[in-house]
């Protein structure tokens, strides 16, 4: 469970344009990503995440300022997704739905997609510290890759945070967030890799609409009590 919830929230640091300019500080390459990200009104990605053993492959939609949805095509036919207002996560295995409602714009709710923004990467600068992994210089995406990316580690400023650390690589090529990987407090790894990117491409509202299978079982605020 902790991994849907995990996937619908933390898919939370998504893609954007990226440009290298010169030698600069971590800091400033942050910032700058920070104020293209800004530009981004919406995307459209391929999409892996990994988390221990398990691999979750699938489509992303994004759109400012908080609609997500991941079409999954490893589990088959998984949804998420995120209209601003609720959160639906469908487990076809099991015939299930789950479904919680968000106060618009929680900072503790699935509104968090919105991070993938110039604002949201702003309140994540003011949570972790920036900088290079070990230098501005590019690196191999992995080892035997022929992408190389710039990396970054941010590392938390409380322990309130729910990840120790977050990894962003970045392809300088492409100008795009490649990978962006989360150490959890229990000291698990939770990876999610973007491939074929497209930004800015007029996605409609209605994608964010999902319509529920007939005769699956419903389980509202799965996650906390809405309030009244």
């Amino acid at each position: 469970m902790k991994r849907y919830i995990a996937t619908g929230i933390a898919v939370l640091a998504l893609c954007g344009g990226l440009q290298a300019q010169g030698m600069q500080t971590a800091d400033q390459f942050f910032e700058f990503v920070s104020g293209r990200y800004g530009q981004v009104t919406d995307y459209e990605a391929q999409l892996t995440i990994d988390s221990g053993k398990t691999t979750m492959k699938g489509s992303v939609s994004y759109k400012s300022p908080s609609y997500l949805r991941i079409d999954f095509t490893q589990p088959a036919d998984q949804v998420i997704c995120f209209n601003g207002e609720v959160l639906v996560v469908y487990l076809p295995e099991f015939r299930t739905i789950l479904s919680q409602e968000v106060a618009p714009g929680s900072a503790s709710g699935p509104a968090g997609a919105g991070m993938a923004s110039g604002e949201g990467l702003k309140l994540l600068k003011k949570s972790y510290t920036v900088a290079y992994e070990t230098s501005p210089s590019p690196v191999p995406l992995e080892p035997g890759s022929s992408e190389n990316v710039i990396r970054l580690s941010l590392n938390r400023r409380t322990v309130a945070e729910g990840f120790r650390n977050i990894k962003l690589s970045v392809n300088p090529e492409t100008k795009i967030i490649r990978r962006i990987e989360g150490l959890t407090i229990s000291g698990e790894t939770i990876s999610f890799t973007f491939s074929d990117v497209k930004t800015n491409q007029n996605i409609p509202i209605a994608r964010f609409s999902y319509d529920l299978p007939a005769g699956a079982s419903t389980y509202n605020d799965f996650l906390f009590k809405t309030e009244e």
